[in-house]
């Protein structure tokens, strides 16, 4: 029942997105649009939909992924430096190469991502007493040490404006043509489905998934490619989309547990509903005017995430 619950809810607030916009298009002229309406909707508002749902789910199932490799509730892509690594990606694949696709942005992306990230790692895992607000702290401060380097550089070499385009996450220009690279997160959340339970395992901690007969090792290395090809075509494609790796995972698991298998499939929808919700949210709050997404979600992810810190401990 509750599953039939989310697939309804998540359909009514999908519809509901297609029809908001400056054309004036509604359920009851659907089969009678002209030329002109018919592009919008299926040139613009569709990829628009399936764009924000793509990196909902995955950018949520990243954050899952990461919570559980590094043992600690406060780590994501985005406190983890993740996503300032895939910037500075970003950055050298245009230096390097001014006219290149986004298949190879993603690409750069992605490899400066997962070296970055297993650096964040080996850190962390030097560290003999671990505290739970130590280890976001080092992710943060790591990613602000990139982040100022990569600003620096594109100072140096007149980027800027494309690197503020990728501090804030924004689904306005989405159209058909320029969002398909973010179907490549949809094999890496099955990959994340198949490897479920050993993520729950490795999150036992490296003794207790040796015991067990796994490669430990193996399991993070998986983890850390899922998370940056996600961290990455959501760079490209969409810009930064914070909270959602952080808050949703815990969110999920707090009602539903603590196993990937059982908690994967509400964790992607949590994450898709709250992204359209917020996308919803700021194209109507300044109608006809938008506001960005990566700002509306700054705003109600710090709150749910205070909500979250300040829950009684007997909740925790």
């Amino acid at each position: 029942m509750i599953r039939v619950l989310q697939f309804i809810s998540l359909i009514a607030v999908a519809v509901f997105s297609l029809f908001i916009g400056v054309a004036d298009i509604t359920p009851f002229n659907i089969f009678k649009l002209d030329s002109e309406e018919l592009n919008i909707f299926v040139i613009s508002r569709v990829p628009r939909l399936c764009s924000i749902l793509v990196a909902g789910s995955s950018l949520a199932i990243a954050g899952l992924i990461m919570q559980r490799i590094t043992r600690n509730r406060f780590v994501s892509p985005t406190t983890a430096g993740t996503m300032e690594w895939c910037r500075l990606g970003v950055m050298i694949a245009i230096l390097c190469f001014p006219s290149a696709s986004p298949t190879v942005r993603v690409l750069a992306a992605f490899l400066v991502s997962l070296v970055g990230t297993s650096l964040f790692l080996s850190f962390v895992t030097r560290i003999q007493n671990q505290n739970i607000i130590l280890v976001p702290l080092i992710g943060m401060m790591l990613g602000g040490v990139v982040n100022a380097a990569a600003t620096f550089f594109a100072y140096q070499y007149d980027i800027v404006q494309n690197m503020a385009s990728w501090l804030q996450g924004n689904f306005s220009l989405v159209i058909q043509g320029n969002y398909e690279l973010l179907y490549l997160g949809i094999p890496f959340m099955i990959l994340s489905y198949v490897y479920a339970d050993k993520f729950t395992i490795a999150g036992m901690g490296k003794d207790t998934t040796v015991t067990l007969g796994l490669n430990h090792a193996k399991i993070v290395r998986i983890g850390l490619v899922i998370v940056a090809v996600i961290s990455s075509i959501t760079i490209v494609g969409v810009g930064n989309i914070p909270f959602i790796g952080l808050i949703v995972p815990n969110i999920v698991s707090i009602y539903r547990g603590d196993s990937v298998k059982h908690i994967l499939f509400d964790t992607a929808w949590l994450g898709a509903f709250l992204v359209l919700v917020c996308d919803i949210i700021g194209r109507i709050i300044l109608y006809p005017y938008e506001i960005p997404i990566g700002i509306i979600l700054s705003i109600v992810g710090s709150l749910i995430f205070l909500i979250l810190l300040l829950r009684k401990k007997s909740n925790a």
